[in-house]
């Protein structure tokens, strides 16, 4: 089911009008009326339009760099004391009807803690990272382009309706504590710009990708999803124009976003991250507001925090007064199996001063 962006207000006045009712009953209908995808537009565009945004982790409460597993866990909450306002989860190898997702973490699982995470009052976002169709390889696997042959092969082409059905399965079984469906961003078939997944650009042509997105929402709406916010995510150094050479149309897309990383710890590395992030965010946030979208920084970070002062020296400068609804950085992985594959600080971590500096500047929302 696709929706229209608008304030929270302005959807209860549509709402409400011509119903013949007044007062607390018009509001109560017009309250039934909005979809839970609605809503949570909604959410992240008053957060947006307050100067704030959700501050996002990978994986936050699944593990962290000395743990797996811990109730009530979380290395962004043992440094900070709070959660996380947005959490990120991955939905690889829900395509296969596996138990568990492409890092191990089971689905049952995601679902709790996405339920926990809205308790909160907090956000929930979705990636995905599908096995190759074709290969049976991961999503990094580019030696057969899947999005190539489904044009002319049916049963690639029903494999492809099958798996999105079992994502869009999943994301509209999740449900709250009372049986409300929880409302999620949805961030499919992202980083396309670049070539190193199977979707992305030397492996499709531009309408080969927009018509994947067509068909992942063809296959939502079938099934009357309603409870997805849908994000759009190149990655880096794309012009304007270059970003929307993909872009599948302003009825499939709620939120602009893109994928930007900085890769070393020195002060090149900062700037040139930096750059990156000042060419390419501003024109996305300006085309959003051109849309009626809302725009996100969907997917960052500094892989083992070499720079000690990142969150405070680089990030927050990069992201200045842009209005943007969330920042999400990627997860931190347990230190025995990937040493330096973190994101953010963890307790006794060097950067443990300036992340928590970084909480209190009065921008990144954190939640309780």
């Amino acid at each position: 089911m696709r929706h229209t962006f608008l304030p929270l207000a302005a959807m209860l006045a549509l709402a409400s009008c011509g119903s013949g009712k007044s007062g607390s009953d018009a509001t109560a209908t017009a309250a039934d009326s909005i979809t839970p995808a609605q809503a949570l537009i909604a959410q992240l565009d008053s957060v947006s339009r307050s100067g704030h945004y959700y501050f996002g982790h990978h994986d936050d409460t699944a593990y962290g760099r000395t743990w797996r597993y811990v109730d009530g866990n979380s290395d962004v909450k043992g440094v900070t004391g709070n959660y996380p306002g947005l959490m990120n989860w991955d939905l690889g190898m829900i395509e296969l009807d596996s138990a568990r997702n492409l890092d191990g973490v089971p689905f049952d699982f995601i679902a709790a803690e996405i339920a926990a995470q809205q308790g909160r009052g907090g956000v929930n976002a979705i990636s995905w990272h599908p096995r190759n169709p074709v290969t049976g390889g991961n999503s990094w696997d580019t030696s057969a382009s899947p999005l190539r042959e489904a044009e002319t092969h049916a049963a690639l082409s029903d494999t492809l309706d099958s798996w999105i059905l079992r994502a869009a399965k999943f994301i509209a079984s999740l449900k709250d504590s009372e049986g409300a469906s929880i409302p999620v961003i949805f961030r499919p078939w992202h980083e396309n710009s670049g070539s190193w997944f199977w979707w992305g650009a030397g492996n499709a042509e531009p309408e080969q990708y927009k018509a994947l997105w067509r068909r992942t929402r063809a296959v939502f709406d079938s099934i009357g999803v309603n409870n997805v916010v849908w994000a759009y995510a190149p990655d880096k150094d794309l012009t304007c124009e270059q970003y929307f050479s993909t872009y599948p149309g302003d009825e499939y897309v709620d939120i602009l976003g893109t994928d930007i990383y900085q890769f070393g710890s020195d002060e090149r590395a900062a700037a040139e991250f930096t750059s990156r992030v000042k060419s390419q965010l501003p024109y996305v946030v300006e085309e959003a507001g051109k849309r009626g979208k809302l725009a996100a920084f969907t997917e960052t970070g500094l892989e083992g925090l070499g720079d000690e002062d990142w969150y405070t020296g680089v990030l927050m400068p990069a992201l200045s007064d842009l209005p943007i609804a969330y920042v999400c950085v990627w997860r931190n992985a347990i230190e025995s199996e990937n040493p330096n594959h973190f994101y953010v600080p963890y307790p006794g971590h060097p950067a443990e001063g300036d992340f928590r500096e970084y909480a209190a500047s009065g921008r990144p929302v954190f939640v309780k």
